[in-house]
């Protein structure tokens, strides 16, 4: 494969045997060849920590393991791995171990949330599905710490049963997003029977899936499962892409793979101190993003889980980003800044400010240049009063399909018409016709 270059092939045998272009691309040997220790670490990157800090990282990973793909950490700047963004993204800190007063296990209440096993009912119409509590790699920045890789949380038959069985007697529920852990960890097989029980629900619109693989591993985005994935669309899929050096030669093929059979692409960001909270970062990433079809869809402020103080930033750096966003690129490649509430509240929408002032009829704001501006809003406007009986409303409230009707010389052309002539109104023949007894 053309993305099988010397130093991806020296990563490979220093993972235990010599492989070919093809062992590269078999996304099963990654996870089986996945470093798990320093020791591991420090031969496949060529570089030795000193003593104390190596005690230090085996320290950590007493509580927070490691995992990293051999195609992740291919990705790593040996000669500045301490700056690099991908290494802090996947190496142990000892800052991990250092819990503040305000860390939680499971800050967003997830579990409290919890009517059944797997399921997250949090916003009325849509649920969070864990189907998988196993990653390929182990984001160390992960709000699930408490669960990925641990053997005894991973979602049993019996677990995704009850799941499903909630899903299919919660009739409000129109969308579905598998998470977890990395739903893609999953066999193409058991992927194709969730979606096709989920496709059995009447009530259930979309299905959303969330996963890291086109990051950390994205020779996992193989045609099979692209074409697992097509047979159930609508398939909506996010990723997390977090830095633009993580986008790389293998990743835009697996994107255009998932694109080009139709699936809508998203990115979910983390804003992470000393990776990526810095405005020409975030700018490059979106665009890159978009130039790879993968919209930009939320920049999250990182979540309050235990361990990841060291990796947080003031909302300000989040909203100081934002503004070097509007207005100095694209529109639809500027994701939506959320804070995700702890206690499970939901994502909070914070932006700047550009309302400077607000009157009677008329309000004052500012672009991202500074420039002040008046809206002049109407004189008159009466707001239909709504008390709930719809039966009575000025408003047209019918929401299902417009009827598609065929126009002019459409209807003869048409296969769902059966006209076969048309009459000019004021025909004089037709008259006479009417006026025959």
């Amino acid at each position: 494969m053309k993305f099988f270059n010397e130093r991806q092939q020296a990563l490979a045998k220093l993972a235990g045997r010599t492989v070919s272009p093809d062992d590269w691309q078999d996304w099963k040997w990654h996870v089986r060849k996945a470093v798990r220790t320093v020791d591991a670490f420090e031969k496949a990157l060529g570089i030795r920590f000193c003593a104390s800090e190596k005690a230090e990282y085996e320290r950590t990973l007493e509580t927070f393991p490691m995992s990293v793909t051999p195609y992740y950490l291919s990705l790593i700047d040996a000669d500045d791995y301490r700056n690099d963004p991908v290494f802090m993204q996947s190496f142990p800190s000892l800052s991990e171990l250092h819990i503040e007063r305000h860390d939680m296990s499971d800050p967003l209440h997830e579990d409290e949330d919890s009517p059944v096993p797997g399921i997250t009912h949090r916003y009325p119409d849509r649920v969070l599905f864990h189907v998988s509590n196993v990653c390929s790699m182990y984001c160390r920045h992960c709000t699930r710490k408490r669960k990925v890789g641990d053997a005894d949380s991973i979602p049993t038959p019996d677990d995704l049963e009850q799941g499903l069985e909630y899903i299919r007697n919660t009739p409000q529920v129109r969308d579905v997003l598998l998470s977890g852990g990395d739903p893609l960890m999953l066999a193409d097989e058991l992927l194709d029977w969730i979606l096709t029980r989920l496709r059995e629900i009447e009530h259930v619109e979309i299905v959303r899936i969330g996963t890291r693989m086109p990051v950390v591993l994205p020779c996992r985005i193989t045609d099979g499962l692209v074409r697992t994935l097509a047979k159930h669309h609508p398939v909506w899929l996010n990723t997390h892409f977090n830095h633009p050096r993580e986008i790389t030669a293998s990743s835009r093929a697996a994107l255009k793979k998932l694109a080009d059979a139709g699936i809508p692409l998203g990115n979910q960001s983390v804003l992470l101190a000393g990776v990526n909270d810095c405005p020409k970062l975030i700018k490059r990433l979106n665009q890159k993003l978009v130039q790879n079809r993968v919209r930009p869809y939320y920049l999250y402020q990182c979540d309050m889980s235990e361990g990841l103080s060291h990796f947080r930033t003031p909302i300000s750096k989040g909203i100081e980003i934002m503004e070097s966003l509007r207005g100095h690129t694209t529109g639809f490649s500027i994701p939506t800044y959320v804070v995700d509430a702890p206690g499970g509240g939901g994502k909070i929408p914070v932006t700047p400010n550009y309302v400077v002032s607000w009157g009677v009829n008329k309000v004052v704001l500012r672009n991202y240049e500074g420039v002040i501006t008046t809206y002049n809003e109407p004189d008159s406007y009466e707001a239909s009063y709504c008390d709930r009986q719809c039966s009575s409303c000025n408003l047209q409230l019918k929401q299902e399909d417009a009827e598609e009707r065929a126009i002019g010389i459409v209807k003869l052309l048409s296969d769902w018409d059966d006209t076969t002539s048309l009459t000019p109104r004021d025909n004089i023949r037709m008259e006479r016709r009417d006026e025959t007894p």
